[in-house]
């Protein structure tokens, strides 16, 4: 059985996975994935270890519309982890991912 860490992980990859997919489509994914990939040295599987990175690449993308993919991905790992969703605009993405990881 996985360590709750490393399931924490792979629902947190899920959740990105679907909220990508479906804001952006297949392709839209893909290619978040390629510049994580590329322009940050970032794999997709190293992500949870790195939610900072993973921001900071959605803001390289989409700007401010990176704020929404975020909240998307957060409701979309509360709802898998049957947790309340609480927004706090104060909180960034990333301490939001922590905070969560350390719940778990």
């Amino acid at each position: 059985m996985p360590s709750p860490e490393k399931e924490f992980e792979a629902i947190l990859l899920e959740a990105i996975d679907e909220s990508l997919k479906s804001m952006l489509g297949e392709s839209g994914k893909e290619l978040v994935y390629y510049q994580l990939k590329n322009s940050f040295g970032l794999r997709k599987e190293n992500v949870p270890e790195k939610p900072e990175l993973f921001s900071e690449c959605l803001y390289s993308l989409f700007g401010l519309g990176a704020k929404i993919i975020e909240a998307t991905i957060l409701k979309k790992l509360c709802i898998k982890l049957k947790i309340k969703y609480e927004e706090n605009k104060d909180i960034k993405f990333a301490d939001y991912i922590k905070g969560m990881a350390k719940r778990e």
